[in-house]
């Protein structure tokens, strides 16, 4: 048997060796949680530390539903995030890919999986610009070779306890049966209505028979998908890389004119990353190194660190002003520096010190805007899952196929919906990606090149415990969305729900604007206003998933802004929605 891309774990021999570990693991899950719930003994005792957020309420049913079976944070994750490609498809898929951070509470350990997307051996900003491109967008052009089917096989292999066709049970029982369409979706379609209709086959699915789009309330089934995840679990991911799927996904494309072939598609592999750590306060922060952006919100830590922020108040103009500020500087540091560590280096120790810090800290002003020559992204496609378990261990899953319905192409008879994060790439140093934002040569497209991503899964902990598991979508509004919610649980104390619901703001530098959003109140704009912000109000900043675990109590929020949920155990019944 073929190996799956990206792993080696498909011998005969490592199989059963494997099987019988996992039996093992689940005893071992099981009796944990059985001594835990004898030791709580009532309502008075401490709380189960299984926990899931996300952004879609079945989602969060899939990722419970596997918890509940004697599944641990890795499980529910991968059930929850394939949940999600099939009820928000619009923000993720196997079409794409993504990151997942995993902390193992017995040991300290902390592991990163890169199954981000890769370029096509044809993309370079020669041949592009060649064909007349300027930038990238959506359409054949911006596909790059998906992550997602080897990420989510890779993750299993390597830490799932229960089966596999147990863990993908939710998405293929949604996607085959259906669901009510909700209404981040709906607002995705009408808002997609033109790309959806360029599309026979996401017209099919997403509008009505005369081109209307399918509104709130209204049932989805996609069986084909249905029948294309059957296929992850029954054969693994290599037939998405070099079987019948493969071909589908080459010849969709290169008969959209587009250049990923099969040879790209053979040629993928996952990447095992070592994990970025920091401290912030009393607690040490894990996050996903490059082409990931986690290490921004770690200098942007560093830099806040020194500060006494809840002295200065929640939401005031100063700590607003404050935090403005060193969202420019960090952002300036992305541009000039971040991309796929295969082909750049990116000098973490320099930008990750404590001098790197002091230099932003003085370069900041109380009085005026910080001078930074560094697009205002707006929410797009993405996805995040965060998840703890009755162990304490924890995983966060952030997956894209990044602006919303990705490429706009559905690879011929699978309804795998096909990426577009070749827009993530700027074809020329100094020229903006679809998000606005600005990039230098370290994030210029290439042949084989991960582009660089705002998603930065990131983890807390404190004495060795898993707190705070987090993460959040949106472009790069993901990077300051995070921040502003560690901001609002560590140093103001505020509890999961109101962190992540209380009002943002975001600023990367380019264009010189200070994205709000509308609950900001006129007092505070006009008092960022006479420091020298320009304000440009937005619907939404980010969408952030976390859950927090205390000692006498564990709570989440899933990414209110787009109408998720988060839930531990309860007594109460499942979501019976699509069974």
């Amino acid at each position: 048997m073929k190996d799956t891309p990206g792993c080696s774990y498909h011998r005969p021999r490592l199989v059963a060796m494997r099987t019988r570990i996992a039996r093992w693991g689940r005893v071992a899950w099981l009796a944990t949680f059985m001594i835990v719930t004898l030791a709580r003994g009532g309502a008075t005792a401490a709380p189960s530390r299984a926990y899931i957020a996300t952004e879609h309420p079945l989602a969060v049913a899939a990722g419970m539903e596997i918890l509940t079976d004697g599944g641990n944070a890795v499980d529910a994750a991968i059930a929850a995030a394939a949940a999600i490609g099939v009820v928000n498809p619009l923000s993720c898929g196997i079409g794409g890919g993504g990151f997942l951070l995993v902390y193992h509470a017995a040991t300290g350990e902390a592991h990163a999986l890169d199954y981000r997307e890769t370029a096509p051996a044809a993309a370079t900003a020669a041949a592009l610009q060649q064909r007349g491109v300027e930038k990238l967008t959506d359409g054949a052009l911006s596909v790059g070779v998906p992550g997602e089917p080897a990420g989510l096989r890779a993750a299993h292999e390597r830490f799932g306890s229960l089966a596999f066709h147990r863990v993908l049970a939710p998405a293929i029982r949604f996607a085959e049966q259906g669901f009510r369409i909700q209404g981040h979706l709906a607002s995705g379609i009408a808002r997609q209505q033109e790309l959806l209709a360029r599309d026979p086959a996401l017209a099919a699915v997403f509008l009505h028979d005369d081109g209307t789009p399918r509104t709130e309330g209204e049932r989805l089934r996609q069986p084909q998908l249905a029948a294309t995840l059957r296929t992850l679990v029954q054969d693994g991911a290599a037939p998405f890389y070099e079987g019948p799927i493969a071909a589908a996904i080459a010849d969709t494309v290169t008969a959209r004119g587009g250049i990923l072939t099969a040879a790209d598609l053979r040629a993928y592999r996952v990447q095992w990353r070592t994990p970025l750590r920091g401290a912030y306060r009393h607690h040490t922060v894990i996050t996903m190194p490059p082409p990931s952006s986690g290490g921004i919100i770690l200098e942007a830590l560093n830099v806040l660190a020194p500060y006494d922020l809840r002295a200065l108040g929640h939401d005031s103009p100063t700590y607003l002003h404050l935090l403005a500020s060193t969202m420019q500087a960090v952002f300036a540091d992305r541009a000039q520096y971040y991309g796929d560590p295969a082909f750049v280096d990116v000098p973490l120790a320099r930008l990750l010190s404590p001098a790197r810090a002091r230099e932003i800290r003085q370069r900041l002003s109380t009085t005026k805007v910080l001078d930074v020559t560094d697009g205002g992204g707006t929410d797009a496609g993405t996805s995040h899952v965060s998840v703890t378990d009755v162990a304490g261990n924890a995983a966060a899953i952030t997956t894209t196929i990044n602006t919303s319905f990705g490429s706009g192409i559905v690879a011929g008879g699978t309804g795998i919906i096909l990426n577009n994060e070749m827009a993530d790439f700027n074809l020329t140093p100094g020229a903006t990606n679809v998000f606005g934002l600005v990039g230098t040569a370290a994030n210029v497209i290439g042949p084989g090149k991960r582009p660089l991503s705002s998603m930065s899964p990131t983890i807390i902990v404190d004495r060795g415990r898993a707190e705070i598991v987090i993460g959040g979508s949106g472009g790069p509004m993901i990077i300051t969305g995070i921040l502003q919610t560690l901001l609002g649980l560590i140093d103001f104390g505020l509890d999961a729900a109101t962190a992540t619901g209380a009002p943002r703001i975001h600023h990367q530098g380019v264009p010189p604007l200070l994205f709000v959003e509308p609950t900001i109140p006129d007092g505070t704009r006009a008092a960022l206003t006479r420091i020298g912000h320009t304000l440009r109000t937005v619907d939404a900043i980010g969408g952030v998933s976390v859950v927090h675990v205390r000692p006498d109590a564990v709570s989440g929020a899933g990414a209110p802004r787009k109408g998720g949920s988060a839930a531990g155990p309860s007594p109460g019944p499942q979501s019976k929605e699509a069974r």
